[in-house]
């Protein structure tokens, strides 16, 4: 396969990832570093051997694919221009600012025949790799994403910041429409909330809770999921994951916990994950989930199969997103200056099919 002409737009905190693994990667060849600040673009050109540019715009003809990992108010015109020209893109999350914006990307690279991936690099996580396949029939899942304050990203709050990864995931297990939003939010670094709380509930009858927070004294990056079937707790900073399946006996309610015995009681105290909540700790080989993601990418556009993040569902995790800020958004802590408190609210904006 050969390399794919591609050029990273953005030196920022990912752009400076994206650029350095885009170097190192056999099935990318890295044409350009693309910055508006000349400082910048030309320290990450000469960390990775390729040359800068100011302007995206002056290798649109050399180049076949692009990395975007600009400021989220910049995404859209960027990519726009970019499948115009016949460009195809990767474009870092949250895909644009609204959801009328990732609309009109998804159409119009579905127009020109190109691939549009969003970088939902949680996807791409090991930890969640291993057990995905496995994940059906889901009824609850309870998520947390926690750190501390990067002083990045301060256009955005911690929605659109942090808790959108386990949005996009959360779409990508239950695969149902979202029918119902109830969120809470805090401001407290400056006028974007962040620290938030949302329950999303589905059509199917799943629900997901998740917190999120970057003004944490400890990181956190875990997702919990209830199925009919079992437990499965996903470690995404550890990238790994633990399963725990009831026995047969357990789910039919065959067992009968009133007629064990003294000594069989004191068994199953030793041997309870063993025995009747059979646990199984996931260790899947470790890979860098921005790696994975661009040689998702690359393949993709080479072998004409889909991309795993769609420019669609990076749409319809900006669209759950939205309806969360909306919900926070809704009603104020009354003479706090400390952020705003979330309401009931039923969206309105469907989610959108693969594409």
């Amino acid at each position: 396969m050969l390399p794919l002409r591609t050029a990273v737009i953005g030196t920022g905190h990912l752009g400076r990832i994206h650029a350095r693994l885009a170097a190192e990667a056999p099935h990318i060849d890295l044409v350009a570093i693309v910055d508006v600040n000349q400082e910048a673009r030309e320290r990450v050109a000469e960390e990775t051997g390729c040359r800068a540019v100011a302007d995206y715009r002056e290798v649109l003809c050399e180049i076949e694919a692009a990395i975007v990992a600009t400021p989220t108010v910049y995404h859209h015109q960027v990519v726009k221009d970019l499948l115009s020209a016949g460009v195809h893109v990767l474009v870092e999350k949250p895909i644009t600012t609204t959801v009328e914006e990732a609309d009109e990307l998804v159409d119009l690279a579905k127009q020109k025949g190109l691939k549009l991936q969003v970088g939902h690099v949680e996807r791409f996580n090991p930890g969640l790799e291993c057990v995905a396949a496995d994940l059906t029939d889901i009824r609850y899942i309870q998520g947390i994403r926690a750190s501390g304050f990067t002083f990045r990203s301060t256009d955005i709050g911690v929605v659109m910041d942090l808790m959108i990864h386990d949005i996009d995931v959360v779409l990508s297990l239950v695969k149902s429409r979202v029918v119902h939003v109830d969120a809470f939010g805090v401001a407290v670094m400056g006028d974007n909330e962040d620290i938030a709380q949302a329950q999303l509930r589905f059509a199917s009858g799943a629900v997901a809770q998740l917190t999120a927070s970057r003004v944490n004294y400890q990181g956190a990056r875990s997702m919990q999921v209830f199925s009919a079937t079992g437990f499965t707790d996903i470690d995404f900073a550890g990238r790994g994951a633990t399963t725990v399946r009831p026995t047969e006996d357990l789910l039919t309610r065959q067992f009968d916990l009133a007629s064990l015995t003294t000594e069989q009681v004191d068994h199953y105290r030793e041997h309870l994950f063993e025995e009747l909540l059979v646990k199984e700790q996931h260790e899947p080989p470790q890979t860098n989930a921005i790696a994975e993601e661009h040689r998702d990418f690359a393949e993709a556009i080479r072998t004409g199969r889909e991309v795993r993040v769609t420019g669609s569902a990076g749409r319809n995790a900006l669209a759950v997103a939205e309806q969360v800020l909306e919900s926070i958004d809704k009603h104020q802590w009354d003479g706090s200056p400390l952020g705003r408190r979330g309401a009931q609210l039923t969206p309105t904006v469907p989610l959108r099919k693969a594409g």
